[in-house]
């Protein structure tokens, strides 16, 4: 699924992941109790978000899902200082 790749082989660079998360601004989240939230997954364009929700809405129907646009990260990346080059 090439919407979703990006979660593949990303976990040893934090900034990757920044950026990933900044050209997939579209996302599934499902919502729990509490005010609480669960992305499913996330996708470039809102088009391609509804299409995957129509299909999850039909596989889980009991399922609170909604289309949301994402672009406060998950996990903060701290910013790594630049180190002096000798």
């Amino acid at each position: 699924m090439p919407q979703n790749g990006y979660q593949q082989g990303l976990t040893a660079n934090p900034s990757a992941i920044a950026y990933q998360k900044r050209i997939y601004p579209w996302a599934i989240a499902k919502l729990m109790p509490s005010m609480q939230r669960a992305i499913v997954g996330r996708f470039r364009s809102r088009s391609d978000a509804d299409g995957h929700l129509l299909c999850l809405r039909q596989l889980m129907p009991q399922a609170t899902l909604v289309v949301v646009f994402d672009l406060q990260p998950d996990l903060e990346v701290p910013m790594v200082a630049p180190t002096a080059i000798r």
